[in-house]
């Protein structure tokens, strides 16, 4: 069997000193300075004195925009910042929380804790109230327990799909609430 090989994605391309194609360009220093537009030529020849690289990051502008930067730098800032996007966003999962129709309290109240858990570190929670034999008559009790959990999770918890029958299970999705900034208490004088 062949070997698999690597897939190869591809970072974003930019033009370099003698590789880019326009003829004039606004140019933009290491420090955010405006130099002014200038010719391919002043500019690489700009970027050669210092000893830095001329980078074309802004072809589709009127006129385009390069910068006198170190490349290996930028690539290595560039890459960091994406690193860092990838590391903000984060995976919400959906964990599952499981009740009967007719559950203990002590048993209630130990998955209740344990759907906090899982809304405090930033996941959705599945509640199921799963009907055997013929508890499926009353599904008003099923009800009452979604309801009861909902009452016990609405400080952490917004609820993102209704109760709904599914077969012999009663299922419901809540999402936690975001997370605002605590407020700083004045203290009193």
């Amino acid at each position: 069997m062949p070997r698999q090989q690597k897939k190869f994605k591809p970072g974003k391309f930019y033009q370099i000193n003698q590789y880019i194609k326009v003829p004039q360009m606004r140019v933009v220093d290491e420090k955010a300075t405006l130099l002014g537009v200038m010719t391919k030529d002043e500019a690489i020849a700009r970027a050669q004195a210092d000893g830095l690289d001329l980078v074309l990051v802004a072809p589709a502008a009127n006129p385009p925009v390069a910068k006198i930067i170190d490349f290996a730098k930028f690539k290595y800032l560039e890459k960091q910042k994406n690193l860092s996007g990838l590391k903000k966003a984060r995976k919400q999962d959906v964990k599952e929380i499981h009740f009967t129709p007719f559950i203990a309290e002590g048993d209630f109240n130990t998955r209740i804790k344990r759907a906090i858990e899982f809304l405090e570190d930033g996941d959705k929670v599945q509640l199921v109230v799963k009907f055997t034999g013929r508890q499926i008559t009353r599904k008003d009790f099923g009800d009452n327990v979604l309801r009861k959990a909902t009452e016990n999770l609405s400080e952490h918890a917004t609820v993102e799909r209704e109760p709904s029958l599914r077969g012999k299970l009663l299922v419901m999705v809540l999402s936690p609430m975001k997370k605002s900034k605590k407020k700083i208490e004045e203290p009193d004088a």
